[in-house]
This record gives C-alpha cells, sequence and structure tokens, in this order.
C-alpha cells in the first residue's frame, strides 16, 4: 500500500463520513459531498479518524487517490476552498451582477460569467475574484473558466491570472 493511502484521515469536529454500497459521502458546516467506491478500495470509520484499506490480492494504485479524495472532502466540507484571480491590463475590471460575474477584458462586448451551483464569487475590487466552495476540483475548475478568457500574454503580462502566478515574459523583437 502507498504512503499517502496509510496515513488517516482525521475528522474535524461537526464533520460525518458515511460508507454507503455505493458511494461515500462526507457531511459538514459547508455542505455534503460524495465520491463513488474504487474498485478494491474500504474505509472504516473509529472514533473520528477514517482509515484506508485495500481488499487482498487487489492492486494498490486506487489507494492513494481515494485517501486523496476522502481528505479534500473533509477539508472542503470543513473549511472550504477558495482561489483568487487577478486581473492584470488598462481598462479589465469585474464586477458582481446578481449571481453572475462581467468581466471587461478588453473584448469589443463585456464576458459574462454565471457562478455554478455550490460556488460563490466575490469581487473585493475591481481587478480580483475570490472564487469559493467545498469541492476543490470545482473550485479550480471554475478558476480555470475564468481564467481562460483572457490567460496571461507573454510579451506584457496582461490577462487573467492566478493571484502569486509568476508570468516568464519574452523580450520584444529586435530591430
Amino acid at each position: 500500500m502507498s504512503r499517502v493511502a496509510k496515513k488517516p484521515i482525521t475528522l474535524p469536529k461537526g464533520v460525518e463520513l458515511t460508507v454507503a454500497a455505493d458511494a461515500i459521502s462526507v457531511k459538514g458546516p459547508k455542505g455534503t459531498l460524495s465520491v463513488h467506491h474504487l474498485p478494491g478500495v474500504s474505509v472504516t470509520v473509529d472514533n473520528g479518524v477514517a482509515t484506508i484499506s485495500l481488499a487482498e490480492g487487489t492492486d494498490d494504485k486506487f489507494g492513494g487517490t481515494a485517501r486523496a479524495l476522502l481528505a479534500n472532502m473533509v477539508q472542503g466540507v470543513f473549511a472550504g476552498y477558495e482561489r483568487k484571480l487577478e486581473l492584470v491590463g488598462v481598462g479589465y475590471r469585474v464586477a458582481m451582477q446578481g449571481k453572475s460575474l462581467n468581466l471587461s477584458l478588453g473584448f469589443s462586448h463585456p464576458v459574462v460569467f454565471e457562478a455554478p451551483e455550490g460556488i460563490s464569487i466575490e469581487t473585493p475590487t475591481q481587478t480580483e475574484v475570490l472564487i469559493k466552495g467545498a469541492d476543490k476540483q470545482r473550485v479550480g475548475q471554475v478558476a480555470a473558466k475564468i481564467r481562460g478568457f483572457r490567460p496571461p500574454e507573454p510579451y506584457k503580462g496582461k490577462g487573467v491570472r492566478y493571484a502569486g502566478e509568476k508570468i516568464t515574459l519574452k523580450e520584444a523583437k529586435k530591430a
């Protein structure tokens, strides 16, 4: 069994992990998440600690994956995940209008993005977007989709980037 799969998952106070025949669900203050069973993997919960075990004679390739998925679900329903985006460029602005995000990214028209279910989007300033949710994969997917509207370009670095992302700028053409 992998080193990741051997590590137990501590369940914080207020988080419940239930194992059904076809799925594993985690319920907490931020919501409920579930994942289907991976073949050959079984989960047991004792005194607020979940452990992963593999069936005898099965390949251990799903052990670490199952443990990582469950740990991310526990973290998500307890504290949640957030991703911050920055808009860099003259005239690049963002504003919330109800549940939709209105982005001005230098196009002839504004880009309107509807927030999916389970994801909350905030705009602390005109050039920052904060994406929050319980599901790590969905938060990252929404952030990537918004970034995809205008990815940072390599000459001036203008565009939508993740907070703290380093953009390697290319040197301009020499005459």
